[in-house]
This record gives structure tokens, sequence and C-alpha cells, in this order.
């Protein structure tokens, strides 16, 4: 089941999206979801990194360079 979400925008914003919606050709509805899609996986990646780090910095991995070398070690 499918639940509704009212925003209130500002009129600039509004135009923006409309414009957008033109071009895309979608939905305010479609172009919302998959903005809110994409905040939500943002928030889990910081989330995971946030944990994940800490335990890295531990085990001496700083740096890209560091998580490759580590992972050739194995």
């Amino acid at each position: 089941m499918a639940s509704t979400l009212t925003l209130r925008l500002p009129d600039n914003l509004d135009k923006a999206l409309q414009k957008l919606c033109r071009m895309e050709g979608l939905s305010k509805s479609d172009i919302a979801r998959a903005a809110l899609e994409r905040y939500m996986r943002v928030r889990r990646f910081e989330q995971a990194r946030a944990v994940a780090v800490p335990l890295a910095n531990a085990q001496g991995i700083f740096t890209d360079e560091d998580v490759f070398a580590h992972l050739v070690e194995k």
C-alpha cells in the first residue's frame, strides 16, 4: 500500500521542478520519490562509513591506497 506525502515548496523551487518535469517527462511525485530514495541511500552510506572508518583507522587504514594494499595482502 502506498502512502501520501504533501510538501510545501517555495515558488522558485516549484517552478524549477515543473520545468524539470517537462524536460524529463516525469511527474513531481516521480522526481520527489527518486530524490528521497537517493537521500536515504546517501544517509545509510554515511552512517555505515561513520562506523567503518574508525575500525579501519584502528588497523592503520587511512587512505584508498591503504585499502587496496590491505586487499592485495589478503
